[in-house]
């Protein structure tokens, strides 16, 4: 493949740079999918060297994702889904849990990175009674993601905001406190935050030696925080039982789920 390639429609999209290796698409080699280059697959074995059960962690949190996504469509009765930092197509993508639970349910899907925009028509297959959006946005700029959103999802109605493994890649002085602040002072009482967040105090010297491999390698910069620093993100919300707790301790379906390791703090919280 080419080092850099251009969106088909000519426009000033960013270029897809395949000799920097990119979380998403290591993720998606540890999931078992094709859409990752030499250098993502590279540094995925050497994490894999440090964490041998690094595809579970993976695995794990997408698990997380889908039990969520599914009490909140399902028990909660939520209709509407904003997934900031989706990453790439996988499978039980929000969009396909929520709307086998609820078919009218309305997903807009967040991303920056080009790559995950080029398969932006995969994410884009909706229910038909529901509707399925992308929106190509930064994390830190709130005030695009929420504007853009709302062509498709109403903030009067109660929405689901998904920060699922995506916090870890803000930077202290990147406040991703006030990032959560302002995105749920944008939502009614009635609707949910959900997040998944590697913990620095989890297996630690692991958990260092991981954020110190992928912080020379990456241009994308990790910040591993504390279950204590993970549950702040939730203040002023009311968490779900059982509150802040690793991935596969969230709500797991069996055996097969609760035995997947995982090494992220998750929480589900209402806004009251």
């Amino acid at each position: 493949m080419a080092a850099e390639t251009e969106p088909e429609d000519g426009s000033a999209a960013p270029r897809l740079n395949t000799k920097v290796p990119h979380s998403a698409r290591i993720w998606n080699y540890w999931l078992g999918g094709k859409d990752n280059f030499a250098v993502d697959r590279e540094l995925g074995e050497q994490l894999r060297h440090v964490y041998p059960a690094i595809a579970d962690l993976a695995r794990s949190d997408r698990q997380f994702l889908n039990r969520a996504v599914r009490h909140l469509a399902g028990e909660a009765g939520i209709r509407q889904f904003l997934d900031i930092g989706t990453g790439l197509p996988s499978a039980n993508n929000t969009h396909e849990v929520a709307q086998a639970a609820a078919p009218t349910a309305r997903v807009v899907y967040v991303d920056n990175d080009p790559i995950v925009l080029a398969h932006a028509r995969a994410l884009l297959t909706s229910s038909r009674e529901g509707a399925t959006a992308y929106l190509d946005a930064d994390i830190k700029d709130t005030a695009a993601i929420l504007a853009g959103a709302a062509d498709v999802l109403d903030f009067s109605q109660p929405v689901a905001v998904m920060l699922v493994a995506v916090l870890h890649m803000l930077r202290d002085e990147e406040d991703p406190g006030g990032i959560v602040t302002r995105l749920m002072s944008a939502v009614p009482p009635g609707s949910f935050l959900v997040v998944s967040h590697l913990a620095s105090d989890v297996q630690t010297e692991t958990m260092a030696e991981m954020r110190r491999r992928l912080n020379e390698s990456m241009t994308q910069q990790f910040t591993m925080r504390t279950r204590a620093e993970v549950t702040r993100f939730f203040d002023g919300l009311r968490l779900v039982d059982p509150g802040v707790v690793l991935t596969h301790e969230w709500r797991q379906d069996g055996a097969e789920e609760s035995a997947t390791p995982g090494v992220l703090w998750a929480g589900v919280a209402e806004k009251p």
